[in-house]
Parts: C-alpha cells; sequence; structure tokens
C-alpha cells in the first residue's frame, strides 16, 4: 500500500456507510451526494484491494477486512476530531505553553513585568521567554512559529505583519544625582558641553536624536555606546556622562533627570504578530492581556506628560 495514497476523507465515508449500512443515507449523514460517496468507496476498495462492503439487498454488508478495520478508523478519527477541537480551543487555567518575545529593554521592563503578573494567577503554567533576534530574521521567526511577538520602536513594513502600538514614551536627559548640568534649567549649550553615552542596538544604526541634533546643526561628543538601556544607569552613578533614557525607565533610578533641551518626536513602541497567530486561541488570549495592559501603561505615560 502507498501510504502517500491514503485521504483520511476516505475513511469518514467508509465510517460513514458502516453506520448507516447504505449509500443513500450515507450520503445524507455526509452532506454529500450519493455518487460522491460510491466514487469514495471504490478509491478506497482500490487502495486496500478489498470490496469492503457487498450489497445484500438494500444493505451494505462489511467484509471481514472492513469489520478488522472499522475500529482502528474510528479510533483514529477520533483522535482527529479531537485534535482539532482542542486546537480551536484554550483554557488559560490548564493549558501549558511557553510564548517566545523579541522586546527591547523598555518592553522587558514595563509590559512583561505587567504581563506575568496579570497571568500568573489565570494561567499557572505559562511562561514567558524573552530573547534577541536578529532583525533580518524577525519575519521568518514569526511566519515559523519560533517567535510569537516582537517590539521595536522601529516600524516594520512587511504585509503579512499585524503591528499595533503597546507603549509611547519619550526620551529624557539623565545623569548622576548631583550632576552639575542639572543645577539650573538644562540648555542646549549645557547639554552639549558634557560627554554622552548613546544607546543603539545595532552598529551603525543611525540615532533619532543624533538625526534630530544634526538637523539643528549640532552634535554630541559620544564616548561610550551602548545597546542596552538598562546597563546605562549603572555607568552614569560612577562618571560625569550624560545620557537619554526613555522616561519610564529613567524614573525607575536614583537620577537626575531632565527634559530635552530640544524637541523631539515622541518614541512609539510597536508589538508585531504574524497574519497565520490571527486566528489561534492560545496567541489571541495572550494578545488580549498584552493590549490591555498597553491601554493601562499608555494611559499612565500620558498621565505623566500632563504632570
Amino acid at each position: 500500500m502507498n501510504l502517500n495514497r491514503i485521504d483520511l476523507n476516505l475513511f469518514a465515508v467508509f465510517d460513514a456507510i458502516y453506520t448507516a449500512g447504505n449509500l443513500t443515507r450515507a450520503a445524507d449523514i455526509l452532506c454529500i451526494t450519493q455518487p460522491a460517496v460510491s466514487n469514495s468507496l471504490a478509491r478506497l476498495r482500490d487502495l486496500l484491494n478489498d470490496p469492503l462492503f457487498v450489497r445484500t439487498g438494500h444493505i451494505m454488508t462489511p467484509t471481514p477486512v472492513a469489520q478488522n478495520l472499522i475500529g482502528p478508523a474510528r479510533q483514529a478519527l477520533d483522535l482527529l476530531r479531537n485534535s482539532v477541537l482542542q486546537s480551536r480551543e484554550f483554557n488559560p487555567a490548564t493549558a501549558e505553553k511557553t510564548f517566545q518575545f523579541a522586546c527591547r529593554d523598555l518592553i522587558e521592563a514595563s509590559i512583561l513585568p505587567r504581563l506575568i503578573a496579570s497571568i500568573s494567577g489565570q494561567a499557572p503554567s505559562i511562561a514567558i521567554n524573552n530573547y534577541d533576534v536578529d532583525k533580518k530574521n524577525v519575519v521568518n521567526a514569526l511566519a515559523s512559529g519560533q517567535l510569537d511577538f516582537y517590539t521595536d520602536s522601529n516600524p516594520l513594513t512587511d504585509p503579512y505583519l499585524v503591528k499595533h502600538i503597546i507603549a509611547e514614551d519619550r526620551l529624557v536627559v539623565v545623569g548622576r544625582p548631583g550632576h552639575p548640568a542639572f543645577d539650573s534649567p538644562l540648555t542646549l549649550q549645557s547639554f552639549l558641553s558634557h560627554s554622552h553615552i548613546n544607546v543603539t542596538p545595532r552598529q551603525g544604526e543611525p540615532c533619532e536624536l543624533d538625526i534630530e541634533l544634526a538637523r539643528l546643526g549640532q552634535q554630541r561628543r559620544i564616548v561610550m555606546q551602548s545597546h542596552h538601556f538598562l546597563t546605562i544607569p549603572s555607568v552614569l552613578v560612577k562618571t560625569d556622562l550624560l545620557a537619554c533614557l526613555p522616561f519610564h525607565l529613567a524614573k525607575h533610578y536614583d537620577l537626575a533627570v531632565s527634559e530635552l533641551p530640544f524637541a523631539m518626536q515622541p518614541l512609539n513602541y510597536y508589538l508585531y504578530w504574524h497574519v497565520s497567530a490571527n486566528e489561534d486561541p492560545a496567541h489571541r488570549w495572550i494578545r488580549e492581556q498584552l493590549l490591555f495592559i498597553s491601554q493601562s501603561f499608555r494611559a499612565s505615560t500620558a498621565e505623566s506628560k500632563r504632570a
């Protein structure tokens, strides 16, 4: 037997004929035409090299091969039906699943802790992994299911990715407590007179802050490059360097903080997932938790701006 020729639909027809004992009634059970049932039976007979049913009056009597096959066939069909049903259902209270994220530091420090706190009571066996993925591999990782969610402040334009703003923030200037730059309101001249740490996730990737300064005909003196926001406070407290960090990260540290002395567009952080995951119940559930948390985080961001 060539297993590549097996069509599971044929065994659904086989089960219906065995149950009904008649091709017409089997067609009614399956909601297809009698010729379609006859055609499927002919294909299955050819596949198994056995007549399977012998007509006795108006009744289709199963052969010994059919009698031996019906039990395993029904078990296989039930297993498939149950698997399909389970794939369309998600019970967070009993589900065991790990969601894969690739998030920058702000999201890891702000959104993910809120997510874990929110789901821990509802879904005790759900875990969150957050790891770095090269930007050029993100779309493939999302499409293959290797990655469930990706966040970035830079927009991605792939047509198969769904995008949602998950957080908004603004850059502020930070330095060690007692830094002389913060003795009076920070001016552009004072800002530029000090040395800086620059944060960029990828080598050679332009920094929006420096692009804006270049538009003003200005340039910072950068003496250190880092690809993580979270490491910057420990450097600042030991030096006279300045850095520009997202406000919702900077506020958690004992640092001197000032607004930028020039205008900058706000930071938008986008959550991405692949369109193929839209209808997956588990993915939809965790998405709903994320987007609810995102709304409260964005509301707190707006409140901090008014304050």
